[in-house]
């Protein structure tokens, strides 16, 4: 396959499809709410897909045209290319490649589009000077299956943190997924059963910000199948499980300056940071109440977000202790000087919850913010008096109320550009208010036969 019309990088692609005897492709996108979208087509439609697109009906996916608008296109990203993992065989292969998605009334990037969203966070960093790295530690429960193979929330295992076999049913099944990502690109960089039964942890190394988003919806993907290879059912539910930890998706980030220096580290200050990074850090706080819709974005997000089971809740920042919102890891050498922010969950859609953090911490930067003192106690054991003492907000505490930080939050409104603000929000706040209409089994067990 050749086509003097291509990239280097397409054709390399092209070539690859050759080599290993691919027969379809999967362009993969995600809507609004962060669920992965694909588009199957014959791997010999992988040169027009390149030249010209791959159109298809915008109007039936969550948030993005109304239906006398719906023609969208996709355009493949050659740089994400990869052989699915469960999919081969001895015969053929099924591939799939990340897409942009670009408005065929004018031929642009469609606003709509989360990673268009990303792309715009990252070209606001670049303008100042900075390219983003990230690096997520995404968890999540493996759950049996009944017989007609639906989803249970009985686990597999009872192993806790750090649990090897036996009680660790499910390393056999972590390290074929490890297996699969690897195959797919990822470089792993560490996995181990989480706190509750049946949850468990697998980290990627860090990257730029786009193509950490990218692999977190890949990963996702890959998760799943490979658990229904071995009968079980992965969920990023952040709590399926009342009254044990849920699944979070803390996540590291960094600024490097074009000569590839670590923006954060400056190794005269007492944390190791940089000015940037203090403020960077303070912007991230300033907006955390309105990054939180967007970083937990679920009914159930904020069944996590409590405290008691290690989930962060208050607005602080810390060096020593996990208990704050954001923590400054140690770091062994300049270049992994970061901050963590801890209360993302893993139902979060990717491109939109980093372009947020980023265009908070920019934010930061731009205003030059001053980060507050870092609370080195165990907020988890303050009072509301010490906490009102110590000037300790917390988080909303349900997800009605994020939406409301979000409304009130001009800076993350433009971060998510007004299509995908008024879309999100249209659709969380209609989840909120079909939750708070349902009656729960909970409320049944306690009132029905009392009153």
């Amino acid at each position: 396959m050749t086509s003097g019309n291509l990239t280097t990088a397409e054709q390399a692609v092209l070539d690859e499809i050759e080599e290993k005897d691919v027969d379809f492709l999967r362009l993969q996108f995600t809507d609004i709410l962060g669920t992965v979208k694909n588009v199957s087509v014959p791997a010999r439609q992988a040169e027009k897909a390149f030249t010209e697109g791959i159109y298809f009906d915008g109007s039936s996916i969550e948030g993005f045209v109304r239906i006398q608008e719906s023609d969208m296109r996709l355009k493949p990203d050659p740089e994400t290319f990869a052989v699915l993992p469960w999919r081969t065989n001895d015969e053929s292969a099924a591939a799939r490649m990340i897409c942009d998605v670009i408005d065929t009334s004018t031929g642009e990037p469609f606003e709509g589009d989360p990673r268009y969203v990303l792309k715009r966070a990252l070209d606001r960093a670049k303008e100042m000077g900075y390219t983003v790295n990230a690096a997520p530690e995404p968890e999540f429960f493996l759950f049996e299956e009944d017989e007609e193979g639906r989803a249970t929330t009985t686990t597999n295992d009872a192993g806790g943190y750090f649990d090897l076999a036996p009680k660790d049913l499910a390393s056999d099944v972590r390290r074929d997924i490890i297996y699969g990502l690897e195959d797919m690109g990822f470089e792993v960089e560490a996995s181990h059963h989480e706190v509750a039964e049946g949850q468990h942890e697998i980290n990627f190394t860090y990257d730029d910000a786009l193509s950490t988003a990218d692999n977190v919806a890949t990963f996702r993907t890959v998760v799943r199948a490979i658990a229904a290879e071995h009968g079980l059912h992965a969920t990023f539910m952040p709590k399926p499980i009342a009254r044990i930890n849920g699944s979070g998706m803390h996540t590291h980030v960094s600024l490097f300056t074009e000569d590839g220096e670590n923006a954060f580290h400056d190794g005269d200050d007492e944390f190791d940071l940089s000015e940037e990074a203090h403020a960077f850090l303070a912007g991230v706080l300033e907006h955390a109440p309105a990054i939180t819709a967007v970083a937990n974005p679920t009914v159930n997000s904020y069944k996590r977000l409590v405290p008691g089971y290690e989930a962060p809740v208050y607005v602080a920042w810390s060096d020593r202790n996990r208990s704050a919102l954001i923590r400054k890891p140690a770091a062994r050498v300049p270049a992994a000087s970061r901050i963590e922010l801890r209360s993302p969950d893993p139902s979060c859609n990717p491109y939109l919850a980093l372009a947020a953090i980023i265009q908070a911490g920019l934010d930061g930067i731009e205003r030059g913010l001053d980060a507050p003192d870092p609370v080195r106690e165990n907020i988890y054991e303050f009072d509301e008096a010490k906490r009102e003492e110590y000037g300790i907000d917390t988080l909303p505490a349900n997800l009605g109320d994020a939406v409301d930080a979000l409304d009130e939050d001009e800076l993350v409104q433009q971060a998510l550009g007004e299509h995908v603000y008024e879309k999100f929000v249209q659709a969380k706040r209609h989840e909120f208010s079909e939750y708070i209409v349902e009656v729960s089994e909970w409320e049944l067990d306690r009132y029905l036969e009392t009153f």
